[in-house]
């Protein structure tokens, strides 16, 4: 894949790159006058042509003072219409880096896009990507690009996850792979002593946790420590992702939460041990399932502490239905379950179905109607 894509993608060098990227322009006259002072481009060009307010052309104009003429303008809207991008993808583009108007089609515009069509992005997936990571216009398709491609594609083990990641947001493909994922990843592997493979693992979903910035990561792993987690412990890398996307504000809150429920911080701790993700709930839902399992269920709090998994059960799509469950089989003198509550909630659907559902269903066709 990659020995066809440099061939397909070769560039003009650097130099040559310089020369055609922009429309540069002398204004000026005949008999050696000095250019006229207004040499920017024209605003009903921007009006007219790409439907800016005349506020907004008058902004963008300013910035191209040294692309006048219009043949390479159109060129580029002519392009970018084709490849499917509408009116307020075209000026959001445009606002975002004018000089697109100087562009040269063939040798700037084109071979980005074919590069995203070739890796088996649709067309509204490479518009898709275009517009969420515009970044990718600018860069160098031989020099940049298809170094990135093959690195990132290692990292995710296939192309169709990289696919994926880049059509779910591509940010990740910005970073800098020499001085920030590299660094990161032997940071990992040699101070933390988790290898490649793991890391993969962890970023086939969460790209972006690698591409922190490496003090940022250094940062992380203290936190990670902080609470207890061991490098060694096979928990460590699923809490350092975790804790990557949950700020030391969230955390704080959700421990002084915990606390109000009786949790020493020590419980806390113990809690992420086993169920980190519960970190990434809201305040607020938090609260909500703890006083379900609590004031309405009856679990005790430390209970929960070390088996906290019905935290990341949807409250009302899993813990009310079961509940309502145990409420009719109590009702109907049925229960008589030795299961822990945490457990009850926590069984998978069938074996849920098996021991709750089933045995009743004809006595109890409504134990149906309440999952």
């Amino acid at each position: 894949m990659f020995h066809s894509l440099v061939r397909r993608y070769a560039l003009p060098p650097p130099t040559q790159l310089l020369r055609v990227f922009f429309s540069t322009v002398t204004s000026v006259s005949s008999s050696g006058a000095t250019a006229s002072t207004d040499t920017h481009f024209p605003v009903d060009y921007l009006v007219d042509t790409c439907g800016f307010s005349a506020k907004d052309a008058s902004k963008v104009s300013k910035k191209l003072s040294r692309c006048q003429s219009t043949e390479r303008a159109d060129a580029v809207l002519g392009f970018f219409r084709s490849r499917g991008l509408d009116g307020a993808n075209i000026r959001k583009l445009i606002s975002w880096r004018p000089v697109l108007l100087g562009c040269d089609v063939e040798t700037n515009l084109a071979p980005k896009f074919n590069f995203l069509s070739d890796m088996g992005l649709s067309e509204s997936d490479v518009v898709n990507v275009v517009m969420r990571q515009p970044f990718i216009i600018w860069l160098n398709v031989q020099n940049t690009l298809l170094p990135r491609l093959k690195v990132w594609e290692s990292l995710f083990g296939s192309k169709e996850i990289l696919l994926k990641n880049l059509r779910n947001c591509g940010w990740f493909f910005s970073s800098n792979i020499e001085n920030v994922l590299h660094p990161n990843m032997k940071f990992l592997r040699d101070e933390c002593g988790i290898s490649e493979k793991r890391v993969s693992l962890i970023i086939k979903f969460h790209p972006s946790f690698i591409m922190l910035n490496p003090d940022a990561l250094r940062a992380l792993v203290d936190r990670v420590e902080g609470i207890g987690i061991t490098r060694e412990s096979r928990m460590f890398l699923w809490i350092l992702d975790v804790l990557h996307g949950v700020s030391r504000e969230k955390f704080e809150a959700h421990v002084k939460l915990m606390n109000n429920f009786g949790w020493s911080n020590s419980d806390f701790n113990t809690a992420v041990k086993k169920q980190p993700t519960f970190l990434k709930l809201s305040t607020e839902s938090l609260l909500g399932k703890m006083e379900f399992l609590v004031k309405d269920v009856g679990i005790a709090p430390l209970e929960i502490a070390y088996h906290p998994k019905p935290l990341v059960l949807s409250l009302e799509k899993r813990l009310i239905p079961r509940f309502r469950v145990m409420e009719i089989l109590k009702s109907e003198g049925l229960w008589n379950t030795t299961d822990k509550l945490h457990g009850f909630f926590s069984s998978s659907g069938p074996y849920f179905l098996q021991k709750y559902v089933l045995p009743y269903q004809d006595k109890l066709p409504k134990l149906h109607e309440v999952l």
